[in-house]
């Protein structure tokens, strides 16, 4: 793999300078260099891992102002994500870390708030929920990808015990104990059922925050499918038992 650094304008002293975006990347050129840019207004450190794009993702996201980190060839978003961890964990006064999504779902005003509440509770990681308040009748969530979402916290005894309701949504945040520690090993989307099992025996602080979900058509073209939860599942199963 390799690596080049843009360098952005300088930031405001006492902003987010100890806080690192993370972002998997693969053929998201139609829309990363806006979720990019949008994000590095209030977030000046973000690393983009290009996970074997065939598009012109990596152009975009130099554009954008962002680390950019390339895989030669597409390994899934979980090694994506844990080399961006990687990256960043080795990065002077990097305090905070954020998995963030490329297709523009995450908003950073839920960001904001969940960093700031690491900075403030005795907390290791916190895991954004679709689920944490009453539904609203302008809710997004399609009734189909709710559906996985229960089934899998439903199947996932671990899940239940952490007290998480949204086990595989994509928005954490977390400190350098958990940045330095994390060895996420499945490769695909099931790196979230790893990344669960990983807050339970190494006993990290967890809560959830709820959080807003943008989708869009483009976002909707790349979301799970139920056979897709199915196959979380038993990824999951199979990274429990990976010594």
């Amino acid at each position: 793999m390799d690596a080049t650094h843009n360098s952005g304008p300088a930031r405001p002293a006492g902003d987010f300078n100890d806080t690192w975006l993370v972002v998997p990347c693969y053929n998201e050129g139609t829309v990363i260099r806006e979720v990019l840019s949008h994000a590095r207004e209030t977030f000046p450190n973000i690393v983009a891992v290009n996970d074997g794009s065939s598009d012109n993702s990596a152009e975009e996201i130099h554009a954008a102002g962002a680390h950019l980190i390339n895989h030669p060839v597409n390994l899934g978003q979980g090694a994506a994500i844990q080399t961006g961890v990687e990256y960043a964990r080795k990065q002077p006064g990097a305090r905070y870390f954020v998995t963030f999504d490329a297709d523009g779902q995450h908003q950073i005003k839920d960001v904001v708030r969940m960093v700031e509440r690491l900075r403030n509770e005795p907390l290791d990681i916190i895991v954004g929920t679709r689920f944490g308040r009453p539904r609203a009748a302008d809710d997004q969530v399609p009734w189909i990808k709710r559906l996985v979402l229960r089934i899998v916290v439903l199947l996932s005894p671990t899940t239940r015990r952490l007290g998480l309701s949204d086990a595989h949504n994509g928005l954490r945040v977390f400190n350098q104990k958990v940045a330095q520690e994390l060895n996420i090993r499945m490769n695909g989307m099931s790196h979230a059922s790893e990344f669960v099992d990983q807050i339970d025996k190494r006993g990290w602080r967890v809560a959830e925050e709820p959080v807003d979900i943008l989708y869009t058509e483009y976002s909707m073209s790349k979301g799970q499918s139920l056979i897709n939860g199915i196959n979380i599942l038993a990824d999951g199963f199979l990274a429990r038992r990976l010594p």
